[in-house]
């Protein structure tokens, strides 16, 4: 059984550099392109059931890849794979924030390991909603014997990447998640 696992595509909030989180940002042609890059990419997998996020932008990624799927009849929404909350930052710029906080602050709010944003949540956070979804859906699968196709978001792949490839924070850290690539895994 696969996990065919990917980023949504480019949204207006990650083309102008502001924090997205859980706001909801919608594709931008491009991002609409890149989406249509990963459906190409899949077309000759197989994909039993798709698990999105409530964003738009995971929904839209995954309608434009299931057109390709006609055998995939279920989908299912679990926020646990939603992108990390940035707290008071979402809906600010990059920009913004390091006129104000400085540069080092916005590394540390932006890429530390265990350091959350105000109101906001740490990788060490996500990690633990994120293992919780790979325990639940690794289950899932057997269960079922089903593929799966997971139109998630960056931070939570980063994440679910150290889980299954057993990665160090230190790595993890570094990984810049493409819109335009998959990953897959064996269940």
């Amino acid at each position: 059984m696969k996990i065919y696992l990917f980023r949504h595509g480019q949204t207006f909030y990650n083309k102008n550099k502001i924090f997205t989180g859980w706001k909801d940002s919608k594709l931008t042609p491009l991002g609409k392109k890149q989406a249509e890059i990963i459906a190409r990419k899949l077309k000759e997998k197989k994909i039993d059931v798709a698990f999105q996020t409530r964003l738009s932008r995971s929904k839209d990624t995954l309608k434009i890849v299931l057109k390709l799927h006609p055998e995939c009849k279920k989908i299912i929404t679990d926020d646990r794979m939603i992108e990390r909350s940035y707290g008071i930052l979402e809906g600010k710029s990059h920009k913004k924030i390091t006129e104000i906080y400085g540069k080092e602050q916005f590394e540390i709010w932006h890429r530390s390991w265990n350091i959350p944003s105000k109101n906001g949540e740490s990788f060490a956070d996500v990690e633990k909603r994120v293992k919780n979804f790979i325990i639940y859906l690794i289950k899932f699968m057997k269960k079922n014997k089903v593929n799966v196709a997971i139109s998630a978001h960056g931070n939570s792949i980063r994440l679910f990447r150290k889980i299954m490839e057993k990665s160090s924070i230190k790595e993890t850290c570094s990984w810049k998640i493409p819109y335009d690539k998959y990953f897959e895994y064996n269940v």
